[in-house]
């Protein structure tokens, strides 16, 4: 069983977890590469060979209203301007995640696991299958049925009924080395106007919800992020550590 360090960051902007991420992800990566330099060299003499110590992390946070393009995204799904996003006081940034537009915002738990892959399986739609499995076991423990929708990264509600399909988390990642950063967010009581002014994920015929909405009752986001450490330690057969 691995360990993950967990770290609650609150809210913070969304440049200072961007940054931090990087820094946990460059880390592992520079352990990973001075372990195959060395590994060579053992090779050669016939010397065990020990895999580096890279950590696990688990990084829990909210944002400032920020929109965040990924790159392979097409500006074309940003339907407010500059001067607009400015004047309401929200922020973007063009990032190097997969995915398209999305919305990050007060309400919204968004999820950061830098995790050494090469410690647990090197297989990135597994991976993305896995995070999915968490926000849909989540989803569970509060009475709503999340699932995937075919050919589309993400959670959603009534995939499958034409008209009814929403999406209640948005998944997007980064994969250096085998160590990943980015993830997904998972809307609690997010303010769901913001996504008015973006057509999400580039997806022109669906809809965006959240917990609160499919509830009708309000909800505590520390609660969820509670039941999501128990849902990640299940489905990725971890333990935490703070």
């Amino acid at each position: 069983m691995q360990t993950v360090i967990l770290k609650d960051l609150g809210t913070i902007n969304f440049q200072e977890a961007w940054d931090y991420q990087e820094q946990l992800l460059q880390h592992n990566v520079q352990l990973k590469m001075a372990f195959t330099k060395a590994s060579k060299i053992e090779n050669n003499i016939n010397q065990p060979i020990h895999y580096p110590n890279t950590e696990h992390f688990l990084l829990f946070c909210e944002h400032p209203p920020v929109y965040t393009l990924g790159k392979s995204g097409n500006t074309a799904n940003i339907l407010i301007s500059s001067a607009e996003m400015q004047q309401k006081e929200i922020q973007f940034f063009k990032i190097n995640r997969g995915g398209d537009i999305t919305f990050h915002g007060p309400g919204q738990i968004v999820c950061y696991p830098i995790f050494d892959l090469e410690k647990m399986y090197t297989d990135i739609g597994r991976y993305l299958r896995e995070l999915e499995e968490v926000v849909i076991d989540t989803l569970a423990q509060f009475g709503i049925q999340g699932e995937r929708s075919k050919g589309e990264t993400g959670v959603w509600i009534n995939p499958n009924v034409q008209g009814e399909e929403r999406k209640i988390c948005a998944m997007g990642v980064r994969c250096s080395r085998w160590v990943t950063m980015h993830g997904f967010a998972l809307n609690v009581h997010t303010n769901l106007d913001y996504f008015k002014n973006i057509i999400p994920c580039g997806i022109t015929d669906k809809k965006v919800t959240s917990m609160a909405t499919e509830l009708n009752i309000p909800l505590d986001i520390n609660v969820v992020k509670t039941q999501l450490q128990k849902s990640f330690e299940k489905v990725f057969n971890v333990a935490f550590t703070r």
